[in-house]
């Protein structure tokens, strides 16, 4: 499908890449009450989600991104419109994530697909919507592409899948963020994951993982290298990038898709633009506005009123129901 052309022209303050990166999560303050379910994993672990419904045909199963949760900014937001346009919403904490350390020693990962398997599975079981649409940000995006790509026949209730800002080349975005404009997302992010590495070697002491070597971790690639690719079989930090990576399933999805990638992404390496890709796979609709940052797309200095990226969610499940 031809790349679309995008509609977003923000005013001349979120033309600033890093001030619409971090405003809806600085300034944002809408609140939501969820109503938590939690559900048992096969290898006795749980995933905790969190439901905002109002008895609707169609329900969205939002994914947050990496150290996120259901109390993200973006995803209170996205969940609050989709309500108010009479649609449910079903937020996704990935293991490790809804305030409760989870049992296993490993939580998730960038293309760990087979917990959201079991939640789609659950819903789709449980409840009776006749449309559901899978809503991934980031890391959430890239899980979601992935998703769609290694499976030959998705559940026809899945009507469509919605990724913004998706690091689609895990190396590639990984050595974008080490870059010295991001060092302040990169750092935050460095102190969470090694935070929750400590705490679960403390938990689990028999773990073969280094806290030294956790420490000392500079980067995403150490850091991956030394936690992520152990706890979860990798060989390495490349061989989880190469095969987590969603830019290789993106040609075989045969379910209606949009992906949103900010050109001005400063997470985002050129290697997460898969455009030609995109133009050979028909089902998939790759939209690159100039400007957006990650998980920005922000109109308005009144926190409540950027709904762009809403209103793009909307406007493409409408067009698929």
């Amino acid at each position: 499908m031809p790349v679309t052309k995008s509609n977003y022209t923000p005013n001349f303050i979120f033309k600033n890449k890093h001030i619409n990166t971090a405003f809806k999560t600085l300034i944002y303050n809408q609140n939501i009450t969820y109503n938590r379910k939690r559900i048992n994993t096969p290898d006795n672990d749980f995933l905790d989600l969190d439901f905002s419904t109002n008895n609707a045909e169609t329900c969205v199963i939002a994914l947050h991104g990496l150290e996120g949760s259901s109390k993200s900014k973006y995803i209170i937001s996205a969940i609050k419109f989709l309500n108010a346009n009479g649609i449910d919403a079903i937020a996704v904490n990935f293991r490790g994530c809804s305030g409760e350390p989870n049992s296993q020693p490993y939580s998730y990962h960038s293309g760990k697909t087979d917990d959201l398997n079991l939640v789609i599975d659950y819903i789709i079981k449980n409840y009776t919507y006749k449309n559901i649409f899978l809503l991934g940000y980031s890391m959430g995006g890239n899980i979601l592409l992935k998703y769609l790509g290694e499976r030959v026949n998705v559940n026809s209730i899945i009507k469509g899948g919605i990724a913004f800002s998706v690091p689609c080349d895990l190396k590639g975005s990984s050595e974008a963020l080490s870059n010295k404009q991001n060092k302040l997302y990169l750092n935050r992010f460095l102190k969470t994951l090694k935070h929750k590495a400590m705490k679960t070697i403390n938990r689990h002491p028999n773990l073969n993982l280094s806290k030294e070597k956790i420490i000392k971790s500079k980067n995403f690639e150490d850091f991956d290298n030394v936690v992520t690719a152990p706890l979860f079989n990798f060989k390495d930090a490349n061989d989880y990038y190469l095969k987590n990576s969603s830019i290789n399933f993106i040609e075989n999805i045969n379910t209606s898709t949009l992906i949103v990638n900010a050109l001005d992404d400063t997470f985002l390496s050129e290697s997460c633009y898969p455009f030609k890709i995109c133009k050979n796979n028909n089902h998939v609709m790759f939209e690159t506005p100039k400007y957006g940052g990650h998980v920005g797309f922000n109109t308005s200095i009144i926190a409540h009123k950027n709904t762009w990226s809403e209103e793009r969610i909307l406007q493409f499940i409408n067009s698929i129901l």
